[in-house]
């Protein structure tokens, strides 16, 4: 029997939360003496007196969880999120469209990026600071917060982290969830902290250098200029936000080796080897096109556009300090592949993930050993381990389906009236959670011109990519209701 009292107690705790962070952010409103301070308190009374009067009113519950509730806590919490998260830019008038709204406020929490603003430095700072947040909290996972400060549920969180973080391995940093979450959230909250002191150093303003902390480590692209990183003429800066946005790719456990001294643990990791060999590769074919081909393209412009680019795309952090839509046809196909790739597993990026990809070469060179030796057995190894063959069959299926997925919903795009470019982009951007697409909504441009109904199938499909696939599809099996 499935425990619909738990499931609403937790929507109503994490809804509280969700109340105290607008109350947070109408600090700034405050700060700044802005009109949009009343939405926010508005927004941060509905959500508290919501959450509060559910999880009172439940507070009898079962403490019992199986994986059922987890799947369906997991994924309609992050809708549940957005619903109530869309409050203050509709009340403070920012964004008056119910639909634009939604679907700004579901980019920002799977830190998608994707904008359908066009006059955001007209903005309040208490709205600006608002759409920052939200990508910071969803980077980490909404989840993986309540598991780090709410141990109140007195039930085990592990099924929850499981369908939160469905990574290949289950690399866990302590034996204990909640002290995993607890874990993860100190490396997060301190990266953002240097990331953020360093911005200031290069001449950002206070305001500018949070906001665009709490978004690259979250890999969700939001800035607080219509230009995006691209309005500071400055290499230090492009430079630190590269940097960070390649630690935010990285698989976390591995910064928190990093924090503990254990360095050995990176040169001995297939990924991070891989996943720098991608982001050098492309880095290097795109800086030397760009150096023949754009004119005025000094030998370090070259290089510093293509490696921020190169690696903003491949983390699917989205942020731009060029428009590769200018750039000659055949960059823009490069980026678009990129597009594919996503960080590494158990990172806050996007998209098929970099241990995906490299097991699905792997396992296809040794099909072609077993062409030439079929007697022979080859495993596929990953950090020197033989990787199980179920694991093998999972990353294939996975693979399959997000490019069915990508198929499909590209004709229901091209269908809304989009060209092939268009509509290829705003798929692959979507589901992989980078931000900016191809063509009508490259990094030059935004999505208010897509229409209502492509608006909601887009966020969907943030929805579906932000969770890995399986976490959402499994809602839609009538094996998953059956008791």
């Amino acid at each position: 029997m499935l425990n619909i009292k738990i499931i609403f107690r937790f929507f109503g705790l994490v809804l509280v939360i969700e109340g105290l962070f607008m109350l947070l952010t109408s600090l700034v409103s405050l700060i700044y003496n802005e009109n949009d301070l009343v939405a926010f308190l508005i927004s941060a009374l509905i959500c508290i007196i919501t959450g509060g009067s559910i999880a009172l009113f439940t507070g009898n519950a079962k403490r019992q969880l199986g994986k059922r509730e987890g799947y369906i806590m997991v994924t309609m919490i992050w809708v549940v999120f957005s619903f109530f998260g869309l409050l203050p830019f509709l009340i403070s008038g920012a964004i008056p469209s119910f639909t634009d709204a939604f679907f700004e406020t579901m980019s920002g929490f799977t830190t998608t990026g994707s904008s359908i603003l066009n006059n955001i430095e007209e903005l309040p700072h208490g709205i600006l600071f608002w759409r920052s947040i939200i990508q910071w909290l969803g980077g980490m996972g909404i989840i993986v917060l309540s598991l780090a400060i709410l141990p109140i549920l007195g039930v085990g969180g592990m099924q929850l982290f499981e369908a939160e973080v469905p990574g290949i391995t289950a690399d866990k940093l302590h034996p204990r969830i909640t002290d995993t979450a607890k874990r993860l959230w100190l490396i997060y909250v301190s990266f953002t902290a240097i990331e953020a002191v360093l911005l200031i150093f290069g001449g950002m303003s206070f305001f500018d250098a949070v906001c665009h902390s709490f978004t690259t480590m979250a890999t969700g692209g939001y800035s607080t200029k219509q230009a995006s990183v691209a309005h500071w003429d400055s290499p230090y800066i492009h430079y630190v936000i590269t940097l960070f946005m390649f630690i935010a790719g990285m698989n976390f456990t591995l910064s928190y080796a990093i924090f503990k001294g254990k360095f050995e643990r990176l040169k001995d990791n297939d990924e991070l080897r891989f996943y720098s060999l991608v982001v050098l590769i492309f880095t290097v074919i795109i800086s030397v096109a760009l150096y023949f081909t754009e004119i005025g393209y000094s030998v370090e412009r070259s290089f510093r556009d293509a490696l921020f680019q190169v690696v903003s795309i491949v983390t699917t952090t989205g942020y731009a300090t060029a428009d590769y839509m200018a750039w000659v046809p055949s960059l823009s196909v490069l980026i678009f592949l990129l597009m594919f790739f996503g960080g590494s597993a158990g990172s806050t990026g996007g998209g098929i993930k970099m241990v995906r990809i490299q097991l699905l070469m792997k396992n296809s060179r040794n099909e072609l050993k077993r062409l030439i030796h079929p007697n022979a057995v080859i495993p596929v190894r990953f950090n020197g381990r033989a990787v199980p063959q179920s694991i093998l069959y999972n990353v294939l299926a996975f693979v399959v389906i997000y490019l069915m997925i990508v198929g499909v919903s590209m004709i229901v795009m091209s269908m809304m009236g989009f060209d092939l470019q268009t509509s290829l982009g705003a798929v692959a951007t979507s589901i992989g959670n980078i931000g900016p697409g191809l063509n009508e909504l490259g990094p030059a441009y935004s999505f208010s011109e897509i229409p209502a109904l492509g608006k909601w199938f887009l966020s969907l499909l943030m929805l579906i990519g932000r969770l890995e696939l399986f976490t959402v599809i499994v809602l839609f099996s009538s094996h998953f209701w059956k008791h």
